[in-house]
């Protein structure tokens, strides 16, 4: 591997360029995202993520054999490596303690025509979700649900943001994710005939009562709003999560992660049946 190039100014373009894709609209401009961090990068490297360039800063890094295995791999790939003095680095860097690994990657861009559904899908709507936090924390939920596809119904906040890639632990690059209007979305659904359940406190339909073990899609809103009338009226089935405290609500990803293992819990049922 040749000598990387180093960096030391924080004035340096290319670091005012790394700073820039914490936008959306440079992101949107560039087809680029960013992916901070060794746990993040190492799952999207695994996802076949392929790099275009790897920053790294030698002084915040862990555990140098770990360090050196994930910055070979992205090499060993094509991706530029590029050394960043600490105070480069943490000018680049988008989160609080950094531990010097920045990557450019391609972002996520896809429809819900693009997506690849096996015979028997659970997807994931999101509709309109704001924060990128909840994004990605649902995100690493379907990771581990096995979820089929994720989609982002209407989105407000891109597959690309920071914040998203982070809180999703680089998952975002694992679990098929797409975005589209909310009318394509239900369109798509009904010629996959995968029918919708849509979460709502307005029904006195548990979620625990209805049959998750075929084909199914599952539909969550933002905590303000909730799900759009558009997508309630054409859902199949309504069902709340039963709540006995003196809240009205749950946090989005929350709700969306006990809807998701209610489908699992059914259909480990119907396989061990």
């Amino acid at each position: 591997m040749p000598e990387p190039t180093t960096i030391t100014s924080p004035a340096n373009p290319r670091v005012k360029a790394l700073a820039a894709l914490r936008r959306r609209r440079t992101r949107d401009e560039q087809g680029r995202t960013l992916v901070e961090g060794h746990e993040e990068l190492d799952l999207a490297l695994r996802a076949g993520v392929v790099p275009e360039t790897l920053y790294v800063c030698p002084e915040l890094m862990g555990d140098r054999a770990r360090s050196s295995d994930v910055v070979g791999r992205a090499a060993r790939l094509g991706a530029e490596v590029v050394r960043l003095s600490r105070p480069a680095f943490e000018k680049a860097a988008y989160r609080e303690g950094p531990d010097g690994f920045l990557a450019v990657v391609p972002t996520v861009d896809r429809r819900c025509a693009d997506l690849d559904l096996p015979d028997d899908p659970l997807v994931l709507v999101c509709q309109s979700v704001e924060k990128p936090g909840n994004l990605g924390a649902m995100l690493r939920t379907a990771d581990a649900a096995g979820v089929s596809a994720v989609v982002a119904a209407d989105p407000v906040t891109d597959w690309g943001n920071p914040n998203t890639v982070r809180a999703s632990k680089g998952t975002v690059f694992a679990v098929p994710v797409a975005s589209d209007g909310t009318a394509t979305t239900l369109a798509w659904l009904r010629a996959h005939g995968i029918p919708l359940v849509a979460a709502t406190p307005d029904t006195r339909t548990e979620h625990t009562q209805v049959d998750w073990t075929g084909p199914v899609a599952v539909a969550v809103g933002t905590e303000k709003e909730g799900l759009t009338r558009e997508l309630l009226d054409a859902a199949d089935h309504r069902v709340r999560i039963p709540m006995v405290g003196r809240a009205d609500s749950l946090n989005v990803s929350t709700s969306a992660a006990i809807l998701l293992y209610e489908a699992v819990r059914q259909r480990r049922g119907r396989a061990g049946s």
